[in-house]
C-alpha cells in the first residue's frame, strides 16, 4: 500500500522540527503571544514538530497568571505544539533596571534549560532581547538557520518609550540587538518602518523581509446595542474606547486629559499594563472615566464593535520602535480610529493605508477631543469611515496570508541554508 494511503498524504511541513522562542505565549490574548501561538500550531498543523521556548504568562497586567504562579518549569502540548515554558522575573512597575532583570532572567532559565533535541530552524520573537540571544545562540549550536522577526525595535523603544533609566540602556540594548540580527539567516519584521532601523543595526537589506501580523480575532457577531446596555453605555452617549496594553510609550494620560475637557463623552480604558494604576488615579473623580479587564476572546471584537470611536494613543517621542498590534483588531471592529500619534511613524503609515479613520498630534487633547466630536455629530461618517477597516483586513490583514507569508519565510531561509551548507551537513538537515 501507498505511504500516502497508509499514513494519509504528506503534508508541507511533514518532517521538520522547529523551535519557536517567544517569552509571550498562549493563554495570553493580546500582544504578540497571538501571533506566536498562531504561527506555532499552524506549523504543527503544517506537520513540523514544532516545539516552542515560553516564559510564564504574564502579559499585560505584569503579574504572572494565577496558574503558573510557583512554577520553575512546565511542559504542556497545546494545540499539537509542545511547550516549554521556564519562570522569570516579571517587574510589576517598569524601568530599565527592572526590564534588565526580566531579560537576564529569562536569559538565563532559557540557556540553562533549552528544549531538547536538535531543530532544523529556529524562529524567535522580538522585542525579548533574551529570546532572540537564545534562538541565536541554539541555531549557532545546531548550525541551522536562525530566523528572528522584529515586533518592537527594542534599542529605538527604551530612547523612544519614557521609560526611567531609558536613554542609558538604548544603546545596550540596541548592542543586543546587532549581536542577533546580524547573525541571522533572514530577518523578519512586521512593518517596513522597521527597515532602516534594522540595516543601521548592520543587517544588510537584502536579509530583510517584511512580514506583517494578522488580524487573529473574530469579526464581531453579537447586537451592538445590548452590548452597549450590558456594559451601561446609555445610546446618545459618545464612547471613546482604548483597548489593550497600558504602558508608559501609550501616553494614554491624553485620554484622562480629553475627559476633564468633555464631561459629555465618555472614555473606556480596556485592558492591563503597569501605568492601569496611575491612570485610576489621575482620573478619580471624573464620573465619564470607566475602566473594563481585559475581554475574553469571545466578546472582545463585540466591546469593540459597541464604541463610538476607537483610540490609539503614543507619547510624541514614539516614531520607529513600535507598531501597535491592537489596530489589527480595531479594525476588524468597523469603527472608526482616532490616532493620536507622531505624523512619521509607523502606526501613522498603517492609519493612512487602510483610511479608517483621523490622523492627531500626539499628546493633544483638544485636537483628539475635536476628532471624537466630529465623528460623534455625523454618525453616517463615522460608520463609513470605520467600513474601511474589515476591508482593508481582508485584502491586507488575513491569518491564511500572514502565515503564508511566514512559510515563504521559513522556506527561504532553510532553502539558503541548504545551498550554503557541506554536503554532510545537508544530508542531516532533515530526519
Amino acid at each position: 500500500m501507498p505511504d500516502a494511503e497508509r499514513h494519509g498524504p504528506r503534508r508541507p511541513l511533514d518532517g521538520l522540527r522547529l523551535l519557536v522562542v517567544s517569552t509571550n505565549y498562549a493563554p495570553e490574548v493580546t500582544g504578540i503571544g497571538p501571533y506566536a501561538s498562531q504561527l506555532a500550531e499552524h506549523w504543527a498543523a503544517s506537520g513540523a514538530v514544532t516545539q516552542v521556548l515560553a516564559g510564564m504568562p504574564h502579559y499585560p497586567a505584569w503579574r504572572v497568571d494565577a496558574d503558573y504562579r510557583g512554577v520553575w518549569r512546565r511542559e504542556e502540548s497545546r494545540q499539537g505544539v509542545a511547550v516549554h515554558r521556564r519562570r522569570h522575573y516579571v517587574p510589576a512597575r517598569q524601568s530599565a533596571l527592572r526590564r534588565a532583570a526580566f531579560e537576564t532572567s529569562v536569559l538565563a532559565h532559557g540557556l540553562l534549560a533549552p528544549p531538547p533535541g536538535r531543530p532544523d530552524a529556529v524562529v524567535s520573537q522580538m522585542p525579548s532581547l533574551a529570546g532572540g540571544v537564545i534562538g541565536a545562540r541554539i541555531a549557532r549550536r545546531h548550525r541551522v538557520p536562525h530566523i528572528p522577526v522584529v515586533q518592537d525595535l527594542m534599542g529605538a523603544a527604551a530612547a523612544q518609550s519614557g521609560i526611567r533609566g531609558g536613554g542609558r540602556a538604548a544603546s545596550a540594548a540596541a548592542a543586543a540587538e546587532r549581536h542577533v540580527l546580524r547573525g541571522a539567516a533572514l530577518v523578519g519584521v512586521i512593518h517596513e518602518s522597521f527597515v532602516p532601523g534594522v540595516t543601521a543595526l548592520g543587517v544588510d537589506a537584502g536579509r530583510v523581509r517584511v512580514v506583517p501580523n494578522w488580524t487573529h480575532v473574530e469579526r464581531p457577531s453579537a447586537d451592538r446595542a445590548l452590548t452597549r446596555a450590558r456594559l451601561g453605555w446609555p445610546e446618545g452617549t459618545p464612547v471613546l474606547l482604548h483597548s489593550g496594553n497600558m504602558g508608559l510609550k501609550q501616553g494614554l494620560d491624553v485620554l484622562v486629559r480629553l475627559a476633564r475637557l468633555a464631561p459629555d463623552i465618555r472614555v473606556v480604558l480596556m485592558g492591563d499594563g503597569n501605568q492601569r494604576e496611575a491612570l485610576r488615579t489621575s482620573a478619580a473623580g471624573l464620573p465619564n472615566v470607566g475602566f473594563l479587564p481585559p475581554a475574553g476572546a469571545g466578546e472582545f471584537t463585540d466591546v469593540l464593535a459597541a464604541a463610538d470611536v476607537l483610540a490609539v494613543t503614543q507619547r510624541a517621542s514614539v516614531l520607529d520602535m513600535s507598531v501597535p498590534s491592537k489596530l489589527t483588531s480595531y479594525f476588524v471592529s468597523g469603527r472608526p480610529v482616532v490616532a493620536s500619534v507622531a505624523g512619521e511613524g509607523g502606526t501613522a503609515d498603517e492609519m493612512r493605508r487602510a483610511g479608517a479613520g483621523t490622523l492627531v498630534a500626539p499628546e493633544d487633547p483638544g485636537a483628539l477631543l475635536a476628532a471624537v466630536r466630529a465623528l460623534a455629530k455625523d454618525p453616517a461618517a463615522a460608520d463609513a469611515l470605520g467600513a474601511h477597516g474589515p476591508r482593508y483586513v481582508a485584502r491586507h490583514l488575513s491569518r491564511e496570508a500572514g502565515l503564508a507569508r511566514f512559510d515563504a519565510l521559513l522556506a527561504e531561509a532553510l532553502g539558503d541554508a541548504g545551498r550554503d551548507a557541506p554536503r554532510e551537513a545537508q544530508g542531516g538537515a532533515r530526519r
